[in-house]
């Protein structure tokens, strides 16, 4: 297994390998959920750790949980979190399904999830085993992450996560099936004359049925990326 280490910040270094590696909706989904300096946080699917490395980098919450079935992608977090010297970041190697012995129930202010896009057998499905179960629904579904999150989550804490746009009908349901409330959806596309290819939403737990629709987010400008998201990459480099 070859790996490497990319810089997020002048403290901050992450583990990667081809099997556990991170995108461009990382940062949107961390940058969406923005939770606050006292906030308790557990990211479910975390993989390599890039959502909560980038929490730490940008809000520095209170405590971070980071769950992953892979014990691969666990052991990349923890030589992140060594090399970074992080003490808020807490990896479990555990299944979200039936979540770990002293798991903080009803204790998270956030869950963040940034799931599998894909129904099982829909698409092309990727070759690699760990590629799989990060992108296709083998492990768990859209409503298992939504049941998890309702159990971490304290009363009007919020569940976040991002997903392709034919899944949303998907992701409301769950979210709704399990008391978690739809409140805000904000939309993601490479520029204004393309459609999303990504939506962010927050649903809170016990909320009442009102959800806004943010402005859209868009990725590039020009020949570049577009301010908002250089400002989105570039947020908590001179906090850390």
């Amino acid at each position: 297994m070859e790996k490497s280490f990319e810089v997020l910040s002048e403290k901050i270094k992450i583990c990667v390998t081809a099997e556990h590696r991170f995108g461009t909706d990382a940062f949107l989904l961390s940058d969406f959920a923005a939770p606050r300096h006292k906030d308790i946080v557990c990211d479910l699917g975390t993989g390599c750790g890039i959502i909560p490395l980038l929490m730490v980098k940008a809000f520095a919450p209170k405590k971070i949980y980071a769950l992953d079935i892979q014990s691969q992608a666990i052991e990349q977090l923890r030589e992140s979190i060594s090399v970074s010297e992080i003490d808020n970041v807490e990896p479990i190697c555990a299944d979200l399904k039936e979540l770990w012995k002293d798991a903080p129930l009803g204790q998270c202010d956030v869950v963040t999830c940034n799931p599998p896009y894909k129904a099982y057998k829909a698409g092309i499905e990727s070759e690699m085993t760990a590629q799989k179960i990060a992108r296709h629904e083998i492990l768990c579904d859209i409503n298992d992450v939504c049941r998890a999150g309702a159990k971490l989550l304290k009363f009007g804490g919020k569940l976040c996560v991002c997903n392709r746009p034919e899944r949303l009908a998907d992701v409301i349901c769950a979210m709704r099936n399990n008391g978690i409330e739809p409140k805000a959806m904000r939309a993601v596309s490479k520029t204004p004359d393309d459609e999303p290819w990504l939506f962010l939403l927050e649903g809170r737990k016990g909320g009442k049925p009102f959800m806004r629709i943010l402005p859209q987010l868009y990725i590039r400008s020009g020949d570049g990326f577009s301010d908002e998201l250089k400002a989105i990459y570039n947020k908590g480099k001179e906090q850390v």
